[in-house]
């Protein structure tokens, strides 16, 4: 963990808090960007849809690939 300032929206801020259920801004905004960075990952492997051959013989490679493509 790392301590940073950060100027956030207030408004917004209330939002995340209240969608996330946590009592405290820190574990708020650490589930929010933890989500946000979960659906990049489901949106990327959605859109490569189709274009993994995923034979058995391949699952280790395909757990392993490197992930330089995704949106960042």
């Amino acid at each position: 963990m790392i301590r940073t300032t950060l100027d956030l929206d207030e408004k917004l801020l209330e939002q995340v808090i209240e969608a996330t259920g946590e009592k405290s801004k820190t574990k708020a905004v650490n589930k929010a960007m933890e989500e946000y960075v979960r659906q990049l990952r489901i949106n990327h492997l959605l859109s490569r849809e189709g274009n993994y051959d995923l034979n058995l013989d391949d699952w280790y490679e395909f757990r392993h690939m490197e992930h330089d493509d995704w949106p960042k």
